[in-house]
């Protein structure tokens, strides 16, 4: 295994079930299969690096999450192509999913970053960028 690549990313959630819903089908698109499921909890893994989310005991719940807080701003995945982008805000958009700077979109990140940026159920920040 090579030094320094990721290992894995836990993140904990207001509601675990709306939370599988949301990132099972994207994660998936993108290459990662079900990896680890039991009562508070799913992950998904692709390779050697593996995404999970835990569901948040009630008595954390009190204090939403936001991404301009000290903390996780948001999460960023390597698309296949520029058409990949557009088939995938496309399947957002079906599924009801906000785009965020849609004025900008898809070059919200700049003149020569393509990209679609969403949120997941706890507004944590999303973003698909294109190769360059």
């Amino acid at each position: 295994m090579a030094k320094g690549l990721l290992h894995h990313i836990e993140i904990y959630v207001s509601d675990l079930s709306r939370t599988v819903d949301f990132w099972g089908w994207f994660l998936e698109e993108l290459g990662y299969s079900s990896f680890q499921d039991w009562e508070n909890g799913r992950s998904w893994k692709m390779d050697e690096t593996y995404i999970v989310f835990v569901q948040a005991e009630d008595r954390f719940l009190d204090i939403p999450y936001h991404r301009c807080r000290v903390g996780l701003n948001h999460l960023a995945f390597h698309a296949s192509s520029r058409e990949h982008i557009d088939e995938m805000t496309n399947k957002l958009k079906e599924k009801g999913i906000t785009i965020l700077y849609p004025e900008n979109h898809p070059l919200a990140g700049g003149k020569d970053h393509y990209a679609v940026y969403f949120e997941d159920p706890d507004r944590i920040k999303v973003e698909l960028v294109a190769p360059r």
